[in-house]
Parts: structure tokens; sequence; C-alpha cells
């Protein structure tokens, strides 16, 4: 084979790889712009829909407090668990 066609031919194939190469990049670089988009729309309906889900509740929590007030009924306290010394006679531990 002649020497300046293989050369010509290795030119052409580096040529094809590098525009390959171009080419695979900007796909790449393109689909990941895509989904960044995507996500940053979906992240956005979520906390938009979350903001609307806690202006929801705050309102419920108004009108069960309103309800309350007019019904003249004191909320309810939680009660708090008895965290005193426990009871030696209760224990399931027994020693021999």
């Amino acid at each position: 084979m002649d020497p300046k066609v293989a050369a010509q031919g290795q030119l052409h194939d580096n040529a094809d790889t590098t525009q390959s190469t171009a080419d695979l990049t900007a796909f790449v670089q393109n689909l990941l712009q895509q989904m960044q988009t995507r996500f940053q729309t979906m992240s956005d309906s979520i906390i938009t829909k979350i903001d609307e889900m806690g202006n929801r509740i705050d309102d419920l929590e108004k009108s069960i407090g309103d309800l309350i007030k007019e019904v003249g009924v004191e909320p309810a306290t939680p009660q708090q668990p008895n965290n005193g010394p426990a009871d030696s006679s209760k224990s399931s531990i027994t020693n021999s």
C-alpha cells in the first residue's frame, strides 16, 4: 500500500474519531441538561405542593381552634408518660 494513502486514511480515521467524540459529548451534555431541567421542574412542583399542604393544615388548625372556642371546651393537653422510678416488683428478671 502507498504510504501517502495509508497516512491519509489514518488522518481521516482520526478526524472521524474526533467528530464522534464531539458528537457524543454534545449528546451527553444535552441529555444532562434535559434531566436537570426535569428534576428542577419536579422539585419546584413538590415544594409548591408541600407549601399548599402546609397552608391547608394551618387553615384546618385554625378552624378546629375556632370550633373549640365556639363550643367552649378546653383543648386536651397531651399526657406526659410516667418517667418515675421503675417498680422492681414488676420486673420480669428474677435473681436466682
